[in-house]
């Protein structure tokens, strides 16, 4: 008896170690929980396990026609050029492309769509709203071969009032194609919006349809957007998105992807709106 007692402290001395290394020593606590001590977290956050890890891998270079569109995940996609400057949108510091992008757009809602610590190799970042507090952000940057320019939007506050433009929809100029990022889009797009938006090729857009706008109402701002590309993005491991896809069944035909990137060109672009979806969450 004393031999087994002395053997089960022994394991359980060593499960102790293991997990110390593993979890306490190294400082990986779940993300929902180090979130929640964050001021101004929401319940966004409550999804979000671990960060996102991609592989680094090696892409093809790209013909000057050419745009690569990557869904990192939640809100976050990288949009690379053939001149080879990468912006990435809704830089966050849960999920983050494993490359340092030259260009960082942010959105103020959650936790989830801004950075506390961007990257200091980032050349540009450009968050949605005015820090200050002043009015509207405005953003318009050109690099190499890319332009990025801003058109705010209104978002709900926690205190359910509303924060003028606290939030930004982010046009990506790259040679003939134009990609919107929608950014935690909270209402429906009024002529100003659009008409400060411009022709959209590519939008990408939430389809939660709780945090952010509602999916009838999202489904109007893409009928009225006409982008021959439809790119949905955080949509919480996938439930909405089905939800979303039954919605629009028959009234857009959607295309469902196997790898996270699509080189994408103006005279490639499908003949009708069509939904692509990455994989992702």
């Amino acid at each position: 008896m004393h031999l087994l007692k002395t053997l089960s402290l022994v394991v359980a001395a060593v499960f102790a170690a293991l997990t110390c290394l593993g979890l306490v020593c190294l400082g990986l606590a779940s993300p929902a929980r180090a979130q929640s001590d964050e001021p101004g977290c929401r319940p966004e956050m409550a999804s979000f396990r671990l960060p996102i890890q991609r592989a680094d891998l090696t892409l093809a270079n790209l013909a000057k026609d050419e745009i690569r569109l990557t869904f990192v995940g939640h809100a976050t996609f990288t949009i690379e050029t053939p001149g080879g400057v990468t912006a990435a949108t809704d830089y966050n510091d849960y999920v983050r492309p494993q490359r340092t992008p030259d260009i960082a757009t942010m959105n103020k809602a959650h936790s989830s769509h801004n950075s506390r610590n961007p990257d200091p190799g980032i050349k540009h970042v450009l968050p949605g709203w005015d820090p200050t507090g002043v009015g509207a952000a405005k953003h318009d940057v050109t690099l190499g071969d890319m332009r990025v320019r801003n058109v705010p939007t209104n978002i709900r506050s926690y205190s359910a009032s509303t924060d003028f433009d606290g939030n930004s929809m982010f046009v990506f100029e790259i040679g003939e194609l134009c990609v919107a990022h929608l950014g935690h889009l909270h209402h429906p797009l009024e002529p100003g919006h659009l008409r400060a938006l411009g022709r959209v090729d590519v939008v990408l857009f939430p389809v939660d349809g709780s945090y952010t706008l509602d999916q009838t109402g999202m489904i109007e701002v893409l009928k009225t957007l006409q982008a021959r590309v439809m790119v949905p993005m955080h949509f919480f491991g996938g439930s909405s998105l089905e939800r979303f896809l039954r919605l629009t069944d028959g009234q857009w035909p959607t295309e469902r992807k196997a790898e996270p990137s699509i080189v994408l060109t103006k005279s490639t672009l499908p003949a009708r709106p069509t939904v692509i979806v990455l994989p992702g969450n």
